[in-house]
């Protein structure tokens, strides 16, 4: 009888046992599951935080880069815009240089001289026309009707000349002045009064020949290269004071008589051909009846074969 009680509580004690253990290793799994569930949820909204982050830093990323473009892209505009600018004032300063004639200055070779009679022949060793004329107006400048007439004229046959200015003249109508220079006349000094020079003091002289040069430079930026003494009636001194100020010292070798014929343009034609040669230095006047004649003068001029020598094309250091 005792066994069999012992045996039943035996296995009732195997049975409790093992139900302990289950109920032990059920709880145990729930309290993983829970962890576990937990460390789920944790990381989900690790994930979710993450991936929100990651969401918001591309587009953070993207603004900036937006940003950092959008400035290289303003300063790429910039550096085009100031590039373009630079190119298009450079082509303007270009144009300008173009239309301006004082901006290219021609390249004048010096292949003449002027001899003791005033004539102008070539060089030596030059292969240059000797057939030329010298032309040149004195006692100027007077009227913007004449002068532009002269030029007209010059223009239209291809020729210069030198006008021979008084420093009064000058002072009293600059703008006269630059209307020679500006078309093209080259300018020359015929003292300042126009008085007999070789009658007056050293001082004198060396005044009205200075003074014109400074009038002359103040109005056109330059000075005059060329002298000529009022009447032709110069002396040793103007030829010094001429060389300190880098003029030739010059007369004429054909007059046209213009200061006598008055109201005669053909005594003007007439009277140069009568004394007409190979580097005729030939002196004219601001005056109407020479203006008149001056075109048929230079198309006989040239009919005859003459050409014009450019007075730049002067060697004005080599004084005879």
């Amino acid at each position: 009888m005792w066994k069999k009680t012992a045996m039943f509580w035996l296995a009732a004690g195997l049975v409790l046992g093992a139900c302990g253990s289950t109920a032990e290793e059920a709880g145990t799994s729930n309290t993983e599951q829970t962890a576990n569930a937990n460390d789920a949820q944790t990381t989900d909204n690790a994930t979710e935080n993450g991936e929100s982050q990651t969401t918001q830093d591309p587009n953070s990323q993207a603004e900036e880069t937006d940003s950092v473009n959008s400035g290289e892209n303003t300063d790429a505009k910039a550096e085009k815009d100031a590039t373009a600018e630079n190119e298009e004032t450079s082509a303007e300063k270009a144009d300008d240089s173009s239309e301006d004639p004082a901006a290219a200055s021609e390249e004048i070779a010096i292949e003449y001289h002027m001899n003791a009679n005033y004539d102008i022949v070539p060089n030596e060793g030059t292969d240059v026309p000797k057939k030329v004329v010298l032309l040149t107006f004195d006692d100027g400048p007077k009227e913007a009707e004449m002068i532009n007439s002269l030029i007209d004229t010059l223009d239209k046959h291809d020729a210069k000349a030198i006008f021979f200015v008084n420093g009064y003249r000058v002072k009293a109508n600059p703008d006269l002045l630059k209307l020679i220079h500006d078309r093209g006349g080259i300018i020359g000094n015929h003292s300042y009064d126009h008085i007999i020079l070789k009658k007056e003091s050293d001082a004198e002289i060396k005044k009205q020949m200075e003074d014109t040069q400074a009038i002359v430079e103040e109005t056109i930026g330059e000075a005059p290269h060329f002298f000529r003494p009022p009447n032709g009636a110069g002396n040793d001194y103007t030829r010094v004071v001429a060389a300190e100020n880098n003029m030739l010292h010059m007369n004429w070798s054909v007059g046209s008589l213009d200061w006598v014929n008055q109201n005669d343009s053909q005594a003007v034609i007439d009277n140069v051909f009568d004394q007409l040669h190979s580097g005729s230095n030939i002196l004219m006047h601001e005056l109407p009846w020479t203006v008149e004649a001056l075109d048929d003068l230079l198309t006989q001029l040239e009919a005859k074969g003459y050409s014009f020598v450019d007075p730049r094309a002067i060697d004005t250091t080599k004084q005879p």
